[in-house]
């Protein structure tokens, strides 16, 4: 029935990172991996970072279960724009300031916050080898991995496998050809988002996000957490910072009490439309 007439959604995003957006808490939605690459593809779909699937949710305690594909057809568990964005549309229609969305990599709770903005907890940081994961048992801090210049990366989980380079110059790292090598190591069993972090003051750091399964990314939440964890724990930043994307800046606490790390940050809806037919159908 869906391949017949189509499916409506909401194109949304948060901070330039985008998501095409599909309701499917009354009537389910299948999406496989070659419908997702479809609605992603910039030229004959609809073009999008991840495709987003709202469900019924599994766990009472939260509002929304949140399904998250790459545009490369990929499930991931995590995706922290995403996040933002269907925990405001939720918060909306439930006309409260909070709500917890349920994904893969757990229960994600979200509220309101200032100037328009909304604040997700995207749970602890995981810091250990086979939590990342990575192929063998080494210190996460100081990984054994190096490729055109880039060295020395710290790996940290937020749902989905970070690491997280120091550079000099975010700017002059060729993320589009050394991205997709260190996203592909063998080091990474399921991959891995690949980021060039330049810190600029003990609260301020640029970065840039090669995403596993989109490419270069304008805004990347799991990435920002990822690396206002990994610039505490080589003792380059305090606990809050702001970390400027080529889409704009979010607010991060990594907190000292339980680990968690906040991430705070604009959304935005672009438009509304109907996938066709074609795009679904196998």
């Amino acid at each position: 029935m869906q391949n017949a007439r189509g499916r409506p959604f909401i194109k949304m995003h948060g901070l330039g990172n985008d998501f095409v957006v599909v309701d499917a808490r009354r009537e389910p939605f299948d999406l496989d991996a070659g419908a997702a690459r479809r609605i992603a593809d910039r030229r004959e779909g609809v073009g999008c970072d991840q495709v987003i699937v709202m469900e019924p949710p599994r766990d009472p305690c939260a509002n929304v279960f949140m399904r998250i594909r790459n545009a490369d057809g990929s499930e991931v568990a995590a995706c922290g724009n995403a996040t933002r964005c269907v925990a405001a549309r939720v918060m909306t229609e439930r006309e409260t300031r909070e709500v917890t969305v349920e994904t893969l990599a757990g229960l994600l709770h979200a509220k309101h916050a200032a100037e328009g903005k909304v604040a997700v907890d995207m749970g602890a940081a995981r810091l250990d080898w086979n939590e990342i994961p990575l192929a063998r048992e080494m210190d996460t801090l100081h990984l054994g991995l190096e490729a055109d210049g880039l060295r020395d990366p710290v790996a940290v989980s937020v749902g989905n496998p970070h690491a997280v380079f120091f550079v000099d110059d975010a700017e002059a790292v060729e993320l589009e050809r050394v991205g997709p090598e260190l996203e592909y190591d063998a080091l990474f069993p399921e991959r891995a988002n690949i980021s060039a972090a330049q810190v600029l003051d003990s609260t301020h750091i640029r970065l840039r996000v090669w995403e596993r399964g989109a490419g270069i990314t304008r805004a990347c939440g799991t990435a920002a957490c990822a690396t206002a964890v990994a610039a505490v724990r080589r003792e380059l930043t305090e606990r809050k910072v702001t970390i400027a994307l080529d889409g704009g800046e979010l607010g991060l606490e990594w907190r000292a009490g339980d680990g968690h790390v906040i991430m705070t940050g604009p959304v935005a809806e672009s438009f509304t439309g109907t996938l066709n037919g074609s795009l679904l159908a196998a």
